[in-house]
Parts: C-alpha cells; structure tokens; sequence
C-alpha cells in the first residue's frame, strides 16, 4: 500500500468524480513496440496505417523519444530525425509526442545545457507537439532547463512524476513534486507507473489528492506487467484523471499498456465515454497484428502478467536486461541471487525508482555483486557516479559505507548535476564527420558519438541497411550459433609471457562502449571495449542427416576492437584465427603497432 493512502475501514466508499471525456493517448510506436518488441519496428510499418491513426481522434499519438532514438540509428539504420518529419507529415491532425529523459534527452547521461536547448528546439520545428519529461530520481533541478525550453518552443509540456513504492514514498511527496512542476509551467501532470506497481485503491487516492493540489489535467501512464493497469486506469478515472495512455490491442498487455479498444469500450456510455468510434480500430489492430509477426525474433519474454514484480518491483524490460547479462556470463541460473540483490542495492542507494537509467545502474551493480562472489567488490562508474550525484539527487538517505567504498575521499556535488558540464557543441562541431551535414547530424551526433558515426559513414556510402529480421524455418536452425560456447577464462601468450584471465562480469553497454571486468593474474580491473568494425563470415548450415558429407571449415569471425583501460586508450586489432580452427579462438593475431 502507498504511504500516505487512508487507512483501511470496513465502510470503503468511492466518490466518482464528475463526468467528463476521458482523452486518449496511443502509445502503439513508441512504448508499445519498445515494450514488446525491443523497441524495433521500422517506419515503414508506421506510415501506411498513418493516416487512419490520424483519423481516430486521439488526443496525442506518442510516437518518438525514449529507446526510439537510439535504435534507429544503431539498429533499423534510420535517421531518428526522418522518422519525425515522416510521420508529422503522415498525421497533421493529431498531436504528436515524446518521451525525454529531461537532462538525460533520449540518452543515458545528463548533456549540457546547449545540446539540450538546441535538441528540444530541433524536435519542436521537427514535428513534436507534446514533450512528456521526467527525470529516474524525481529530482525537480533536472527538469527544470527543459521544461523552460518547451514553453520557450510554445510546444505543451507534460512534467511526469515517476511513481514507484519504498518507504520514502509517499503520496505527500508525490502531491508536493505535483505543485513544483505546477509551478516550472508544466501544461499537464503524467503519473508515469513505468512498473505497474500502481494499484486500484492508492490510484483512486493518488489522483483525488494531485486533482485537489493542482489545477492542471492529470494523464495516467501505466504499464501492464503485475495485471493491475487497467484496474488502476478505471479506479483513476473514478478518482478525476483527464488523460489516459492506452496501447492498440496487438501492441498492449504484458510489459505495454492497457489496450485502447478495451478502455474506449469499457467508458463508454458511462460519464467518461472517450468518444471514441470503436470501427475506427478495427483496421489499425489489423495492420499491428500481423506487423507484430514480423518482429517476433525480438519478442519479450514477458508478454504475460508477471505478478513477481508486485514484491520484487523490478520492470519487466530490467528483468530482459538482466537475463542478458547472465546469459553473456553464462550464469543464467544465478538469476534468483540476482532478483534478491536488487532490492538491497536500491535500498542502499537511497530507494530511487527503477526507470531509465538507474534501472541499469542497479542491475548491472546487483548483477556484479552475484558473480564476484563479494558485495561492492566490484563499483561501477555509473554507481560511483550515482553516490557523487552526478545524476541528481537520491530519494532518500544512501547506505554511508557502500557510499564510502564507492567515492573513497571525493565529495559529493550538491549543485545541479548539468551545472558541471561545460558547453558541447562547439567541442562536437570539431569532431563532427563530413557526412554529417545537418544540426540535426551534429544532434545525433552528440547524443551518439559512436554510434553515429557508423550511421554517417554507412549513409555515405549508401550501406544503410537494418539488422535482418529472421525468416521462420519448418526445420529448425541448422546450427545453434547463438547458443555457441565463448571462453569466460583463459590464458593469453604474448611475446612468451602467458596471462591469465577470467571475465567477471560486465556492464551496461553506452555510446558504443561496453565495461567488462576481467582479472587479469587475480587482478581485478575494468575493460570498456568499442567495437570498431565486425565482420563475421558466416556459420554453415549443417548437412542433412545421413547426406555422409562434412560442414567445411569455419571461417571465424574478424573484429576491430578498441581496449580502454582506465585513462589510457590503447588500440588493439584482433586480426583474424588461423583458418580451419573453430570460432571460438585458441590463437589470435592481435595487433597494436605490431603483430
């Protein structure tokens, strides 16, 4: 129950609020794909179905922002800045907007104030009416700059709390963040409930309490996951909610949002009819349901209520992640010492909500903790970075001796966290590659250095192609290549001195760069690889049974690494294997300025 609730009595009686038109808005290509699909779907599955999307009378289509950003350029090989201008031009009747991470815009770090000015600006001439902005701790200083832009824009901002149970929750705070962000300007008030956590009851009494504290529209954005969100939808209406986030049905339940047909039929003839034409959907649900077929090699695992997450209170896309990183460490049976873990590093970082990026950094750190076998053994950049506030400030009090291991002698910042950060543009416009031509290249590069100069390169050379989608076979695969072994310790010969090494984890992968954390001889120490250029040759089909004959050599892999460690940069390139051993490599032909 959320702190702050009345108290349970015999005599519960519900008060509904005064009738009036529940608004919509469709979350089906941003979060619903994002949730279910890995965020995968491709614009060309957006744009025919456009134009009867335009025609349903949505209050806003969310439809940009969050992972979207990064996975276009990274793997649909899109420009994220097309996608926009496409679907603006596809729906001008319907407002379209966006999920930013305030300071942190659709990336993983806070970026300075001019990238942030320039990026909101962009967005807005670009074709985004509606910029929904939170911040992972709630803290009120990484919303402001942004929400001064959007009203600078003349665009309407939507300042969204991020709701999540602990015992520094309450609904007093959640109704005093309420009247901070009444006061920055926000046009509208989101409950964001990014872990379905939000249940009936405490949704009814959350909502009476911001509608009594407040005079703008509250929207309610829950997800599916513990099975409660249409629940929770339902009693928020009762309760005086004005706005609600639905998904279309084929890109709705599990991890995604209540479905909208479900909700448009459930009000109406009620005081809260949408007005909605329920026909209108039946061609868009159509078209999602067989554009989901498409995508189903990205299918999440979680496409059912997970009631785990109504004790353990990690989302559903966290869990995904971490499954992914025991299964890079071949430990995926450890995963209920890790499901454990979580909580105990939330609490000790002070009980911040588990969205975007602090999701990550307490997993990943939860994750490390498990597999070397000692607590805190191992600290993350991103977590050392969380105890000197350089992602703003924790919920509540941090665990002093985690903080202590952590920063050892370095002092905490208590100033914005963006006030540290010196302007990057001028910086970025030095480094920016010739192909990028536009402020919105210089934009996505800022965001996505790595990342984006593979993309520039690739459109250069007119090589822009996306990841394959997988075609269904009736025979099964081959080869299990995906499943093949990969060696977690070794030793390593160079010049005549053998090393042993033992990978002990690894951590969230950013701008192209992913840690691992290997012990080098028993000694610890934290690796950020940056793969440059990967070309894999292939995996061979294996022979029909009984056909007698034999799979050809394998052909391994060839990769262009850059090894970071600690400051110095030091640039290794793995040439290739001797040709007829298997992939996983017994010699190597690596190269600095040598072979």
């Amino acid at each position: 129950m959320l702190k702050g609730r009345p108290p349970r009595t015999e005599d519960f009686t519900i008060q509904p609020a005064h009738g009036k038109p529940i608004l919509i808005t469709d979350v089906a290509l941003r979060d619903g794909h994002q949730s279910l699909l890995a965020t995968r779907m491709r614009t060309e599955d957006m744009l025919p179905i456009a134009q009867k999307l335009d025609a349903v009378g949505y209050w806003s289509l969310e439809v940009w922002g969050g992972a979207t950003f990064d996975t276009c350029l990274r793997f649909l090989k899109e420009d994220p800045w097309e996608r926009l201008r496409a679907l603006r031009a596809a729906m001008p009747n319907t407002r379209l907007q966006m999920l930013l991470r305030g300071q942190n815009l659709v990336g993983y770090r806070h970026y300075a104030d001019d990238v942030l000015e320039r990026f909101i600006e962009r967005s807005a001439a670009n074709g985004i009416d509606v910029f929904r902005i939170f911040d992972a701790l709630n803290d009120i200083r990484n919303l402001d700059r942004a929400i001064h832009e959007v009203k600078a824009c003349g665009k309407h901002v939507e300042a969204a709390i991020c709701y999540t149970v602990s015992p520094v929750h309450s609904i007093d705070r959640y109704v005093n963040l309420a009247r901070q962000m009444e006061d920055l300007g926000t046009d509208t008030l989101c409950i964001k409930d990014m872990a379905g956590l939000l249940a009936p009851v405490d949704a009814y009494h959350l909502v009476r309490r911001l509608k009594a504290a407040v005079r703008v529209p509250i929207h309610l954005h829950t997800h599916y996951t513990s099975g409660m969100a249409s629940m929770a939808s339902l009693m928020a209406i009762l309760g005086g909610l004005d706005m609600l986030d639905t998904a279309i049905s084929p890109l709705a339940g599990g991890t995604s949002h209540p479905p909208t047909e479900t909700m448009v039929a459930s009000l109406r003839e009620t005081p809260y009819d949408t007005g909605l034409d329920l026909g209108a959907f039946q061609p868009i649900t159509e078209h999602f349901r067989t554009v989901r077929r498409k995508y189903r090699q990205f299918e999440s695992d979680f496409t059912g209520v997970d009631a785990e997450i109504l004790t353990s209170q990690i989302p559903g896309g966290m869990l995904s992640n971490l499954a992914a990183q025991l299964t890079e460490q071949n430990a995926l049976e450890r995963m209920k010492e890790v499901l454990d873990e979580v909580p105990r590093v939330r609490k000790e970082l002070g009980y911040p909500p588990l969205v975007t990026p602090t999701s990550q950094i307490v997993g990943t750190q939860a994750t490390l903790n498990v597999l070397t076998g000692e607590r805190y053994k191992v600290i993350t950049t991103e977590t050392k970075n969380y105890f000197l506030g350089l992602y703003g400030r924790a919920p509540g009090p941090v665990d002093a001796d985690v903080m202590a291991r952590a920063i050892g002698n370095e002092e905490p910042i208590r100033t914005r966290p963006a006030d540290q950060l010196d302007p990057e543009l001028e910086t970025i416009t030095k480094d920016l590659p010739p192909s990028a031509t536009t402020v919105e290249d210089q934009l996505s590069f800022a965001l996505f250095p790595a990342i984006a100069r593979d993309f520039f390169d690739a459109r250069e050379k007119g090589e822009l192609v996306p990841e394959p989608l997988e075609m269904s076979s009736p025979k099964g695969p081959a080869v299990a290549h995906e499943l093949h072994l990969a060696p977690v310790e070794f030793n390593v010969n160079v010049h005549g001195e053998t090393y042993h090494v033992k990978v002990s984890g690894s951590g969230r992968k950013t701008d192209g760069r992913k840690p691992y954390y290997i012990r080098v001889n028993d000694k610890l120490e934290e690796v950020s690889l940056e793969p440059i250029q990967e070309v894999l040759a292939g995996v061979p089909e294996a022979p029909d049974a009984g056909s007698g004959s034999k799979p050809p050599n394998h052909i391994a892999a060839v990769h262009v690494w850059q090894r970071q460690v600690h400051e110095n940069d030091v640039g290794y390139k793995l040439v290739g294997f001797p040709q007829g051993l298997d992939p996983i490599p017994r010699l190597a032909y690596l190269v600095t300025d040598k072979l």
